[in-house]
């Protein structure tokens, strides 16, 4: 039996390549990548219910740096999509050499996405990472050209689609002829295409250039507020409260109101000292988005471990 690498994001159009796959008696084996930008629960979910083992790459530190700079440039928001699938192929290539298996496909549609699924992006992609006409994409291969796995008739063209475009008609026809019942939301996932999330990071690429993937993560935790180089996060919720404790650095400060309710505030200084001043801003964050405050004292507890 030959087996494949799969790009697999848990949506509909990598499970349905995982299927058509199988139809040729091909055995699929699922790769998914995760980042400070993204992670793979969709994926492992879709895979357990393929009854697939799904291969979980972390590539955070590798993808934070193609976010700071990328060479193909950027979407609306700051997604270097281009960049980002490059850096899948070539890792996924990896495996695919050094595990021996027999060729590397992905649930790419043709058009589907403008910046990194149209016929230049895939060419450029394939030739960047020395894999041209390397790279089955079953969903559009009758549109594409045809691969080395066709030409040696490792696949069967002919068994392969001719999808292109956003509509989903033909995805979820599909999904009815392999009687797949729930049919996943759209796989993107990617805070990166967020604008109002792609505004924050540039300003924080902008004034600490060295940031790290928990100075990235820190900035979905809550309301984000900056004086100087010193950045405030005031949580939203209790979700947020827990989650700010957690991506706390040895040098941040907490402020935790002690007796009303009210949010916890995080202060990152990034390895400065932190001046009384910035403390005490902080603090007036915190009384304001406090929805009821004590009639005399007030009791904020400043934890800095």
């Amino acid at each position: 039996m030959k087996k494949a690498l799969l790009l697999f994001s848990g949506g509909l159009d990598s499970i349905l390549t995982a299927k058509i796959l199988q139809k040729q008696k091909i055995k699929i084996t699922p790769i998914c990548f995760k980042s400070y930008f993204f992670d793979c629960n969709l994926a492992k979910k879709s895979a357990k219910k393929l009854g697939l083992n799904l291969k979980v790459i972390d590539f955070s530190k590798e993808h934070l740096k193609i976010v700071r700079f990328p060479k193909y440039g950027r979407g609306k928001g700051i997604n270097p999509c281009i960049d980002c699938h490059l850096l899948m192929i070539e890792k996924t290539k990896e495996i695919l050499e050094k595990e021996k298996y027999d060729f590397l496909a992905t649930g790419e549609v043709l058009g589907e996405r403008p910046l990194s699924q149209n016929a230049r992006a895939l060419k450029l992609i394939e030739k960047e990472a020395n894999l041209e006409n390397q790279i089955l994409r079953p969903l559009s291969a009758k549109l594409l050209p045809e691969t080395i796995y066709e030409k040696k008739g490792i696949v069967k063209r002919e068994k392969l689609l001719s999808i292109s475009g956003k509509s989903r008609k033909s995805q979820l026809a599909l999904a009815k002829e392999f009687k797949i019942k729930k049919i996943p939301f759209p796989a993107g996932g990617c805070i990166l295409t967020d604008l109002e999330y792609s505004k924050k990071l540039k300003e924080l690429f902008s004034k600490i250039p060295d940031c790290d993937g928990d100075d990235c993560q820190i900035l979905t935790k809550g309301r984000i507020f900056w004086e100087g180089s010193n950045l405030i996060v005031v949580a939203r919720n209790e979700k947020e409260c827990k989650e700010i404790e957690k991506l706390k650095k040895k040098k941040d400060l907490i402020l935790e109101p002690e007796n009303f309710s009210g949010p916890t505030v995080l202060i990152r200084g990034f390895n400065q000292k932190i001046k009384k001043e910035i403390v005490i801003r902080a603090v007036e964050f915190l009384l304001n988005y406090s929805k009821k405050l004590p009639l005399k004292e007030i009791i904020i507890e400043l934890k800095n471990k």
